[in-house]
């Protein structure tokens, strides 16, 4: 009878078992079913203005007062060649030049400033050094068009209006306030290495160069494409500064096309994507690589 009633247990406690498991996968599927619905919504409401941009962009009625529905009446390729080549009024290669050289200077000198920001809040102590962290979090708080009007009558004042040097210089005197993120980086960098490098008789200079950089590559492309990224489609500032039809960026010059360019809104908004997506395929490789330098972290 013990022995029955012993296998009758285990049978009992497998059936038990049995049943809660059918619960959890149950429940599991049903959490799965709704995660995987709510990223599908989610990835709908993002898509759908994109997907929509791009169809209207092969529009062949170029305005959108004759645009019905989501698909176009009629498709054509003719806005891009449009975009390209009419420039009497539209001069959208000399927007996307502008643009692109604000970008650059503002990723090169901007990356460079937050870099060594961040190195220095890192790995030196000094006795402001608690209060600047302090001041740069509280003044990251507030947003940036607050200044607006102070920026506005500093740079009238160093004659800046109609100046892309001017963008370049406010974009980049502006970048190392968001240096928290790359501080946190060189914060996991090891002790140990530095220390070793001083005791070989390697200068700060020499150590920063030759240990911290290569350790940290994946943080500097990221700064380098975060610091591209938003002067390439900021629009409130170049708004404000350029005043001159031809020193227009492409999201400035974009915004002063008529209501019949609809077409030409759209193909010039879908090419400003391009020069992104060949910066991050471009550098993808260096953020692979320095993750995986032969550097010991802690």
């Amino acid at each position: 009878m013990n022995a029955l009633s012993k296998q009758d247990r285990i049978i009992n406690k497998k059936i038990k078992n049995s049943r809660i498991g059918k619960r959890l996968n149950a429940k599991r599927f049903f959490e799965y079913l709704f995660t995987y619905l709510a990223l599908i919504v989610i990835a709908f409401i993002f898509l759908f203005p994109v997907l929509w941009l791009i169809l209207a962009s092969f529009s062949e009625s170029g305005s959108m007062y004759t645009f019905k529905g989501f698909f176009p009446s009629a498709y054509s390729v003719e806005t891009f060649k449009k975009l390209f080549t009419d420039t009497e009024m539209y001069n959208y290669p000399r927007w996307f030049g502008n643009t692109l050289i604000i970008a650059i200077g503002s990723s090169l000198l901007g990356s460079l400033l937050v870099i060594l920001t961040a190195y220095v809040m890192s790995r030196f102590r000094f006795g402001a050094r608690k209060g600047i962290m302090k001041i740069t979090m509280v003044l990251g708080m507030f947003p940036s068009f607050m200044a607006m009007t102070a920026v506005y009558l500093l740079m009238t004042q160093f004659g800046m209006i109609n100046n892309l040097f001017g963008l370049i210089l406010i974009y980049s005197a502006g970048a190392p306030m968001g240096y928290l993120t790359q501080k946190g980086f060189f914060d996991t960098i090891s002790n140990s290495m530095y220390e070793a490098a001083r005791i070989d008789g390697a200068s700060n200079l020499k150590v920063f160069i030759k240990i911290t950089l290569p350790i940290a590559m994946p943080m500097i492309v990221y700064t380098l494409i975060t610091s591209f990224t938003w002067p390439w489609s900021d629009f409130i500032l170049p708004k404000l500064l350029l005043k001159n039809k031809d020193l227009y960026t492409v999201a400035v010059g974009l915004m002063s096309l008529g209501d019949t360019e609809f077409a030409r809104f759209a193909a010039g908004s879908v090419f400003i994507a391009v020069p992104i997506i060949i910066l991050y395929f471009c550098l993808v490789k260096y953020m692979v690589n320095g993750l995986t330098a032969g550097a010991v972290k802690e």
